[in-house]
């Protein structure tokens, strides 16, 4: 009987969010590391599936980092990550379109429909606008251009909200297209936060593979459970924020400013940790906020 009561306890404390976030959009990013074990992947994808079955609108964007290596590996391509962004030539484009939207997407699909929900892949490159991304060294004035990699700056949320209206849950991959037709490679991270603000989310979840942002990344005891957009620059130029982490940040930052309410990092490992982070009061991970209110 105590066993029971407790169960009941936690639906008691989850009530007020379902009742807070019924109808509003989620975008949760699943990120490549998190997919290499397929047991986290049907636990996160089951959270999904719940906050779909209680009213909230989810909407999941996937990376595929370390499924993209691997493939480039086999090919014989090298691969090279400057500032946390992968640099992409013709041929590492190609395995990423395979990857993506030939392989991780509709796996992601499946295993969705497995767990009871409606989900339906959407091609990235067919939604998101792009510009090819380059950046100027302030020191030596030298610009870096890291191939086709592009930088969103408009999306075409019709076909997501299309989705959504239908009770189908939207599964996107990090691709897009620029004025001229060709793919671009995206960063997930980035094309999570650029879609979030475009269909004015309540919530966007980064699931990653470590337990939020860390003061010290050795150190899962020196987790900021909370991360104000103020302090994001002092982080950056400590270190703190670097790596993989800055496009996060970066992209959690631009959401904010867009209208998202809250942005969450959370560690995919942890069994449903996307549903402890929503509806729990205490949450586990890092949360980014204009202050300490939602």
């Amino acid at each position: 009987m105590k066993r029971m009561i407790e169960k009941a306890d936690v639906l008691i404390e989850a009530l007020p969010y379902i009742q807070r976030f019924r109808g509003e959009i989620i975008v949760v990013k699943i990120g490549g590391s998190t997919q290499e074990d397929p047991a986290h992947v049907e636990r996160i994808l089951t959270d999904v599936t719940f906050m779909e079955s209680v009213g909230m609108r989810p909407v999941v964007v996937h990376g595929g980092g370390k499924a993209i290596t691997r493939r480039m590996k086999e090919a014989g391509i090298e691969t090279r990550f400057v500032k946390g962004l992968r640099v992409t030539c013709g041929r590492t484009m190609e395995v990423i379109e395979q990857v993506m939207n030939g392989e991780i997407n509709p796996a992601l699909v499946a295993v969705l429909e497995k767990t009871g929900a409606m989900a339906r892949g959407i091609p990235g490159e067919s939604i998101f606008k792009v510009t090819r991304k380059a950046e100027k060294d302030p020191a030596t004035g030298e610009v870096f251009d890291w191939g086709f990699v592009g930088e969103p700056h408009e999306v075409d949320v019709e076909p997501v909200k299309a989705l959504l209206a239908r009770g189908i849950v939207p599964v996107v991959t990090p691709l897009g297209r620029d004025a001229a037709g060709q793919v671009h490679n995206v960063n997930a991270d980035s094309a999570a936060a650029v879609l979030a603000a475009a269909l004015k989310a309540r919530k966007l979840a980064f699931v990653t593979d470590v337990p939020g942002l860390m003061r010290r990344p050795d150190d899962p005891d020196s987790i900021l459970s909370t991360l104000k957009v103020g302090d994001v620059e002092d982080l950056i130029r400590e270190g703190v924020i670097d790596g993989g982490m800055l496009p996060k940040v970066q992209g959690s930052v631009a959401a904010l400013q867009a209208g998202v309410r809250k942005v969450h990092m959370i560690d995919g490992r942890m069994p449903h940790s996307l549903l402890l982070e929503i509806f729990t009061d205490k949450g586990v991970g890092t949360e980014i906020v204009w202050n300490d209110q939602e």
